[in-house]
């Protein structure tokens, strides 16, 4: 996480360089909620996301990026403010989706790291791009297997 803080500074993509801290806080957080956040603070088991909370984890992500994008683009030289902004947005949506167990983390994931891949080319940063394309193969095998894991407790109850 810290290479990539360096990495992303140098590259003038800020809220990338500060999603780093905030990944290994929400880190701590998910590991803690996987092991004791499920029922009788036992493991956590996969489930959906509450109908209520889809449209405002979407709402928080576009405001989010939008007020983020725009701080980025007046008072810094970032070299992609908006494109920065909303991955980072929506990068915090889905950690915390993924914190919580709920399966649409997944799809989440898939969106943002098809844009990642695109803008890390777009700054030359190729090992990146190729990292978050192997991301994004990941996101797809645990979309599938969270899938099962989903079906399975479904059949068990």
């Amino acid at each position: 996480m810290a290479l990539f803080a360096i990495v992303f500074y140098h590259v003038r993509l800020y809220a990338d360089m500060a999603l780093q801290g905030v990944y290994a806080v929400l880190c701590v957080y998910g590991w803690h909620e996987w092991r004791h956040g499920g029922t009788g603070t036992g493991p956590l088991a996969v489930s959906r996301v509450p109908r209520p909370w889809l449209a405002g984890l979407g709402l928080a992500g576009a405001a989010f990026a939008l007020g983020l994008g725009l701080l980025l683009r007046d008072r810094t030289d970032a070299a992609l403010p908006f494109w920065d902004a909303g991955t980072t947005s929506f990068s915090l949506v889905a950690q915390w989706m993924t914190t919580r167990k709920w399966i649409e983390n997944w799809a989440a994931w898939i969106a943002v790291d098809v844009v990642y891949v695109g803008m890390y080319l777009s700054q030359r940063l190729y090992a990146t791009a190729g990292l978050y394309a192997v991301f994004l193969v990941l996101a797809l095998a645990g979309l599938r297997e969270w899938g099962r894991s989903l079906s399975a407790e479904v059949e068990a109850a």
